[in-house]
């Protein structure tokens, strides 16, 4: 395919935020339902909340702190798990113990892009697999460098490199970046770096924007835009 037939897709994103695990997978269908566009995907990363410390919190003592009450944590379950069960996900909220933080996830999705775009999709996958559907803590060091292995990194590199501040600063900066940039919620989808699709859109309104962002490039509408 011809590079004016390819966009890039900028996923800005937690891999504890629910809306974002169904994004990915409505996204993953609109990427199969434009198979005359290339889409490259990078994901990049957002906290929804930074305060919470290394080790993570008791999710339920966190959600009833967040949310009031037992009845409000079920109804946002309530409303997320059809959602998610007509995408292909198995939310087990339940199953969730711990509340992460999220840095060194962001860190692990940083160095598997550096390894290709195949590799950070995978692992940005099992991430969201592990967390939701699993309740694997995805703070955990050792959770973190098993779904390295499995998205196909160098297992023993990111052993190494978990416990040192390696891009810390450099992830942090990015997430800056993102709230300056206007991004106060996720997923949102950075088309071409100029274009912005808010929310867990329907795949209807993903296809159509790749379409409309891939014909005006085609067009060399992009250029000097923004």
């Amino acid at each position: 395919m011809s590079e004016a037939n390819a966009i890039t897709v900028d996923v800005v994103s937690d891999v504890v935020c629910p809306w974002c695990f169904i994004g990915q997978k409505r996204l993953d269908k609109a990427v199969a339902a434009v198979g005359d566009i290339d889409v490259h995907i990078r994901w990049r990363p957002f906290q929804l909340d930074p305060t919470i410390p290394p080790q993570g919190k008791d999710r339920r003592d966190y959600m009833l702190a967040k949310f009031g009450s037992e009845q409000r944590i079920r109804e946002i379950h309530a409303r997320i798990e059809p959602l998610g069960e007509a995408e292909g996900i198995s939310f087990a909220f339940d199953a969730i113990k711990v509340a992460p933080n999220t840095l060194d996830a962001h860190r692990l999705i940083r160095w598997a892009g550096a390894a290709g775009e195949d590799v950070q999709n995978r692992l940005v996958r099992r991430l969201f697999q592990m967390n939701f559907e699993e309740g694997v803590n995805i703070g955990d060091h050792a959770m973190l460098v098993e779904a390295a292995r499995e998205a196909g990194m160098d297992a023993s590199v990111v052993e190494t490199l978990l416990p040192s501040d390696a891009d810390v600063e450099a992830v942090r900066t990015e997430i800056s970046t993102a709230s300056r940039m206007g991004i106060t919620g996720v997923p949102c989808f950075l088309l071409e770096a100029k274009y912005a699709v808010m929310g867990a859109q329907d795949v209807d309104a993903l296809i159509d924007a790749i379409r409309q962002v891939a014909a005006a490039k085609a067009r060399g509408e992009l250029e000097h835009a923004g």
